[in-house]
């Protein structure tokens, strides 16, 4: 890794989606949607196999798991997340034996295509395709004083919010010391982030009625940073309202009122914004539009409850530390780390917004 900081052949050798084609057994790919390690795979290894392999029955199935999720345990909960039920043992004897039954002993086929779990409301549901037709393409935009909105920015002038980012004092990825990788981290409280004068958050009004995204996120950030080099993470969080009760997996010192949930996060190294395979720095203080995917989701924001986006530079030590000067990380000194101002705009000329997929 030290020799291949990016994608070069190396990597690209390792890369196994281009080589799934001509595939003619059916395949049910299986994931989580809290897969701390491989969440990427099962998304994209259905997209591929759909994609090169037409006419292959091709069956996908997502549950709110973490990695390995839906072939042990219950998958009742993750941290202070209720699933309503044991969602394990569903997949196992509803989805998974059901293909195997037609597959293997010629029985009777009872699953649709697609059968993901959809989180906020506790329900499986089933598709013909995935990202569903279903889902039409909006807009959620960044505006000033911290709104989120589906509407466009009607702001002429170039508003924007900035924070310093610190790598030697970055924002961590929970809230505390562990030893390990929490793999809860990924349903996490973030009101810890969102007091932290380096993390910058917009969220919507409480809204009227249910909100369900399904698919792909796309952010589109327009930004400027007074170095050469930054990352950029951005957080999708379902805060609920104050009236909610505590369930059964919560401790004694958290409380679901007010509860920030995040739904889907993903990191971008700046310098990899137009090319993992030609890093090219930052122009200090000049607007640039940094564009990156994060992972699918079918997640419902339900009445009452906020959408929330956070947007920060640093998430320790779930990635490592961004100099913010453009270098070698790997070879980086002490002297390269430095702290830096970042800008992230929210005007009707430079826009930013999160590109999603919403189910009327």
């Amino acid at each position: 890794m030290l020799n291949h900081p990016n994608y070069d052949q190396h990597w690209k050798d390792r890369n196994v989606l281009p080589h799934l084609h001509d595939i003619k057994t059916a395949v049910l790919v299986t994931g989580g949607w809290y897969d701390a390690e491989d969440l990427y795979g099962a998304i994209n290894t259905y997209k591929t196999l759909v994609k090169k392999n037409p006419t292959t029955p091709v069956y996908f199935a997502m549950g709110p798991w973490v990695h390995g999720g839906w072939a042990r345990g219950p998958g009742d909960h993750l941290g202070d997340v209720d699933f309503g039920g044991p969602t394990g043992p569903y997949y196992r004897e509803k989805i998974e034996f059901a293909f195997f039954s037609h597959y293997l002993k010629g029985t009777d086929l009872n699953i649709e295509p697609v059968n993901n779990f959809e989180t906020g409301v506790n329900q499986w549901k089933t598709y013909k395709t995935w990202p569903p037709k279903e889902a039409g393409d909006k807009k959620l935009y960044f505006l000033p004083n911290g709104k989120l909105s589906f509407t466009a920015p009607s702001a002429v002038k170039n508003t924007y919010e900035e924070y310093i980012s610190d790598p030697w004092h970055p924002v961590p990825f929970i809230n505390g010391i562990d030893m390990d990788m929490k793999r809860e981290y990924m349903t996490g409280d973030q009101r810890f982030a969102a007091q932290r004068p380096d993390v910058l958050t917009w969220q919507t009004d409480s809204l009227d009625h249910d909100v369900t995204l399904a698919g792909n996120i796309w952010a589109n950030l327009k930004v400027a940073t007074t170095c050469t080099d930054a990352d950029w993470v951005v957080k999708v969080i379902d805060v609920y309202p104050d009236s909610t009760q505590n369930n059964k997996w919560v401790g004694t010192d958290v409380h679901l009122s007010g509860y920030q949930q995040m739904v889907r996060s993903e990191s971008m190294r700046g310098k990899y914004r137009n090319s993992t395979e030609h890093p090219e720095p930052f122009v200090p203080g000049q607007i640039t539009p940094v564009n990156f995917e994060l992972q699918d989701i079918l997640h419902t924001f339900k009445k009452g409850h906020r959408i929330m986006v956070q947007v920060q530079s640093t998430w320790f030590p779930l990635i490592d530390r961004n100099p913010q000067k453009f270098v070698d990380i790997m070879k980086a000194t002490d002297k390269d780390f430095q702290k830096a101002t970042h800008k992230v705009y929210t005007s009707k000329e430079h826009p930013s917004f999160l590109k999603v997929r919403v189910i009327e």
